[in-house]
């Protein structure tokens, strides 16, 4: 006995460190019961701190308040106000503070580590020439006319040119020179003395942008902590909060995950149990259960497997039913069609002596009505009218094609557009989103709606500025069509 319990001490030992060590708690703070406390990712604040119940985080408002990490403990701080002789430059997010500048007709003078903006110097004297105009940044600045050459002041300079990866910003002038920035998605990084425009990091699905990408820094992307996902890959959105919980009348399909938001749909309403099958279920548990009916643990349950067998029958039987009927009905109506054109072209044709007698000498006999039946029936197809072509009726291929177009990540969000112009609700376009492939719910919705043509996609699309995708959509399909 003595050495069983030498044994299994080390063994539990053991355990407990490969727990520990397994399921870190990021945080560093638990609750009361032990569980490890939630983290409020970036643009969001703490509104319950975590103790005795794990932590409750709500979002930033924008232009309000303002949460630039993620903490356990941070609540949403206030965004900051320009003080006087200050403008904004970047509004306040519920990512980063407002960022200010000196206003027009100030610049920004920084003295013992006190930075305030004073006014500019008005203009230059009768003997001085201006080589430099006032900015947000420095004074104006004046040199004397003496020490300019031909009347060009001394230390004018060539304008420089952006490199090939950059573009211009701002265009060089006589007093200011040029301004290049990175293109979109890109950001500059300086290594080694050199500067390069470098691509922005993609966060994936289920993580966010704690940092989003900018001219000067990459993205920091971080997992989602738990009561946050993030569904979509990009380099600016963060993750976002969870649904809570589903609305009354509705029930958890899927949990929330850091990659997916919680998804509720509709409960379903079952019958309750009359008094006469409350009866039964008693007796069926007076018979062999050990649950007393009153008990919470007592579920009544009935077998409804054989009840559902003739439905189905009966549902079955009224489909295949429906399908002869269809059929029968398709087979008269051709063979209708085929009898009065037979008698309309005996009507126009006649019968001619020579026809006869070709028929009786030859003793062969040719159906003229059969050889006129194919010129018949395209004038008859000529006459009736051009159907609208649906999008439903597009060939898979074809579709995909246009879901790709309009989910591209360069033109934004051109579904959500869209969806407006196709005269969709908020709340039906805030529910499509949620989903994986908001596009193809989009169109696949749409399409199954009266009236959802070709023609009303297009004018929507263009509408949009979306020729491209107008252009796929009338371009030639390499399939062929089954006759």
């Amino acid at each position: 006995m003595e050495l069983r319990k030498a044994t299994l001490l080390p063994l539990w030992g053991l355990l407990l460190i490969q727990v520990s060590v397994a399921d870190p708690c990021a945080s560093g703070m638990v609750t009361d019961q032990g569980e490890c406390c939630t983290l409020c990712p970036a643009g969001s604040g703490v509104s319950v701190p975590c103790s005795s119940s794990n932590t409750k985080c709500e979002t930033c408002k924008k232009n309000v308040t303002f949460s630039s990490m993620s903490s356990a403990t941070e609540q949403c701080k206030p965004c900051s106000r320009c003080p006087v002789h200050m403008e904004v430059l970047i509004p306040c997010t519920r990512f980063e503070d407002t960022v200010c500048r000196c206003a027009k007709g100030y610049y920004l003078e920084i003295e013992a580590g006190h930075r305030r903006c004073l006014p500019c110097r008005t203009e230059c004297s009768v003997d001085e020439v201006e080589i430099a105009m006032c900015t947000d940044m420095s004074n104006r600045l004046c040199v004397e006319k003496s020490l300019a050459h031909g009347g060009t002041p001394t230390g004018c300079v060539h304008c420089s040119s952006c490199p090939e990866h950059m573009e211009v910003a701002r265009a060089c002038t006589c007093r200011e020179d040029t301004v290049c920035q990175c293109p979109n998605g890109t950001f500059l990084h300086v290594e080694n003395g050199i500067s390069r425009c470098q691509p922005c990091q993609v966060c994936q699905r289920g993580y966010g942008a704690r940092t989003p990408c900018s001219q000067e820094r990459d993205t920091h992307c971080e997992p989602c902590p738990d009561g946050f996902f993030s569904e979509e890959k990009s380099s600016q959105s963060p993750c976002l909060p969870c649904q809570r919980e589903c609305d009354e009348g509705m029930v958890v399909l899927r949990e929330c995950t850091t990659s997916s938001d919680l998804l509720c749909m509709g409960k379903l309403h079952l019958p309750s149990l009359t008094e006469d099958e409350k009866d039964s279920a008693k007796k069926t548990w007076v018979a062999g259960s050990s649950a007393s009916p009153n008990s919470p643990e007592f579920i009544p349950r009935e077998d409804n497997s054989n009840n559902i067998i003739p439905v189905y029958c009966s549902i079955l039987g009224a489909v295949v039913v429906g399908l002869i009927a269809y059929v029968a009905f398709k087979c008269w109506s051709s063979c209708k069609q085929k009898k009065q054109l037979a008698k309309a072209r005996a009507l126009e044709l006649g019968s001619s002596p020579e026809t006869e007698k070709l028929h009786s000498d030859s003793g062969v006999f040719l159906d003229t009505h059969s050889l006129q039946e194919p010129h018949q029936l395209n004038k008859v197809h000529k006459t009736e009218p051009t159907e609208p072509k649906l999008y439903i009726n597009l060939p898979p291929h074809k579709q995909e094609e246009v879901e790709q177009l309009l989910g591209e990540l360069s033109h934004g969000k051109d579904w959500q557009r869209l969806a407006i112009l196709l005269g969709f609700e908020e709340d039906s376009i805030d529910t499509i989103g949620r989903g994986e492939h908001p596009v193809h719910t989009l169109l696949t919705n749409w399409s199954t709606k009266e009236g959802a043509t070709l023609e009303v996609l297009c004018t929507a699309l263009i509408n949009m500025q979306r020729a491209d995708v107008v252009e796929k959509l009338n371009s030639k399909s390499e399939a062929s069509s089954v006759v």
